[in-house]
């Protein structure tokens, strides 16, 4: 990582040694050997020894993310919580926690604790000022119009998924990739790099050539570099014309004087709820006038609805010569449209 130059990096996913501890082996109620995390990667002498190289790895992370820049980490209850203060401790701004439910969980073979059914992920900025990508109104389209929320059912990688050679699953803690793909479509843009510090199998860097992302991976075990390495190189990433997210475009900002400037709407005309039941004229300084109140389209359709703030985009229409009941949004789209065009030519 100290190799990386500074501020290069969109987005770090990173799933770090869990620093286990595990006593001894595991066996099934029929005797069969659980094949447990037993790698000697996740093996540290002590507490201190984990909080050394989780500080050291996570210093680095901060000084080659961009300014807008963020870090997610996955981890279970063995470690989550000293890399979250670690995490606080650099400066690092903690945006969510967000729990993998596992909806197929290794069951809890010896019956003395509830069945760990989850990981916990850390989603956290750069710093308190940046401004990290986020696509919410895509992500509450994935979830049927609702906010995604930050407690995710996902299955644990499984079937063909899981990558094997010689029969034996290659990587004792592959992620799945739909937990990837939720956090990499969610928090980066076409085009962002992408870093993984323990690449390991290589699931980041598969999702990440599949979104049209650039992908960096760090891997120090040669076997999974090369595992890693066949995976990625096997991926096609989806056309460039899919990977755009048309719902999170901020409309161009359009002032109401505007389509007053263009005609469009004229002084002394009157704007119209959509049910007919309210209506406000249009004054030559762009206000409407109700009753006896005078305000911006917004400000009047507020006090209309007896509500805080309002939209008047959406809540005004107007007639037009062939009397068409028209909304003043798609008078400004038209706006938008012609606009475009003349910058086009």
């Amino acid at each position: 990582m100290k190799k990386i130059p500074s501020e290069s990096v969109d987005l770090i996913f990173a799933d770090p040694p869990y620093n286990l501890q595990l006593g001894g082996d595991l066996y099934r109620p029929n005797q069969t050997k659980v094949d447990a995390v037993d790698d000697d990667w996740d093996k540290f002498s002590s507490f201190e020894s984990y909080d050394k190289f989780t500080k050291d790895w996570l210093e680095q992370a901060q000084r080659i993310l961009s300014k807008n820049g963020a870090i997610w980490v996955i981890g279970s209850y063995h470690n989550i919580f000293r890399v979250g203060k670690i995490l606080q401790d650099l400066g690092f701004w903690i945006l969510n926690d967000v729990v993998w439910i596992k909806s197929n969980p290794m069951p809890n073979f010896k019956g003395t604790r509830f069945n760990n059914a989850h990981e916990t992920l850390i989603w956290a900025s750069k710093n308190q000022s940046s401004k990290p990508t986020f696509h919410y109104k895509s992500m509450k389209i994935a979830n049927d119009d609702k906010q995604m929320r930050s407690d995710w059912f996902i299955p644990i990688c499984s079937g063909a998924e899981r990558i094997k050679v010689n029969g034996v699953k290659a990587h004792s803690t592959q992620k799945p990739e739909a937990l990837l793909r939720r956090v990499i479509v969610s928090t980066t843009n076409e085009g962002d790099v992408v870093l993984d510090p323990f690449m390991g199998s290589g699931t980041t860097g598969a999702v990440a050539k599949k979104l049209g992302r650039k992908f960096i991976g760090i891997e120090r075990d040669k076997n999974y570099v090369k595992i890693a390495t066949d995976r990625i190189q096997g991926i096609v990433s989806i056309d460039e014309e899919f990977l755009q997210y048309p719902i999170d475009v901020k409309p161009k900002r359009v002032p109401f004087g505007n389509l007053l400037e263009t005609g469009s709407i004229q002084p002394g005309e009157y704007l119209y709820s959509k049910n007919l039941e309210f209506k406000a004229l249009v004054m030559s300084d762009s206000s409407l006038a109700w009753n006896d109140k005078v305000g911006s389209i917004h400000k009047i359709s507020a006090l209309i609805l007896n509500k805080e703030a309002n939209n008047g985009w959406d809540f005004w229409y107007t007639y037009k010569k062939d009397g068409e009941l028209v909304s003043i949004d798609d008078l400004r789209q038209e706006f938008l449209s012609e606009e475009h065009d003349k910058n086009e030519v």
